[in-house]
């Protein structure tokens, strides 16, 4: 099973591939960056054309986002979604399963604790995914956490569902 992890931004979007099952191990991972002063819509295209290549070169099984997280400020938060609906769009448009996962979930699913701190993440999907060095930067981190998170989620719903339950 071969998954793509997201963490969508518009400045930088994280991407992470992991080939998730039955242990996970990273195929390729980095981070796509759009140019500040370039129109928005010109950003996104960007962002989508970047996003379908990855699918396209790399073809995944499923693709794993991070939710949007409200913050305080709504014009970044805004950014955020329109970058989610391009990378969406890619996704859907290559047929792809899309799983999303809350910020929480990918902390509790990683470390085990869902208020856990970024170094903490880091640590384990270095160890997790037994990498010489935590990826840089955190938005690439955050994608391979991502990743992680659905292939954990993906196995754990096949046990259940191999298990008879009366």
């Amino acid at each position: 099973m071969r998954i793509l992890g997201i963490d969508p931004g518009l400045s930088i979007t994280g991407y992470g591939v992991v080939d998730g099952l039955p242990r996970p191990t990273a195929v390729r991972f980095g981070g796509l960056r759009t140019p500040a002063g370039v129109p928005e819509a010109v950003r996104l295209r960007m962002l989508y054309e970047a996003v379908s290549g990855i699918i396209r070169e790399l073809s995944p099984d499923v693709l794993a986002i991070e939710e949007l997280f409200f913050n305080k400020n709504a014009r970044s938060a805004m950014a955020v979604g329109q970058a989610r609906g391009v990378i969406l769009l890619a996704a859907a448009e290559a047929g792809l399963e899309v799983r999303e996962f809350t910020p929480l979930e990918v902390k509790l699913a990683v470390t085990g604790q869902g208020r856990a701190a970024k170094e903490q993440v880091g640590y384990m999907v270095k160890a997790l995914l037994a990498l010489d060095e935590v990826p840089r930067p955190d938005d690439v981190t955050d994608a391979l956490a991502v990743a992680l998170t659905c292939a954990q989620t993906m196995q754990t719903k096949r046990r259940w569902g191999a298990c008879e339950l009366d």
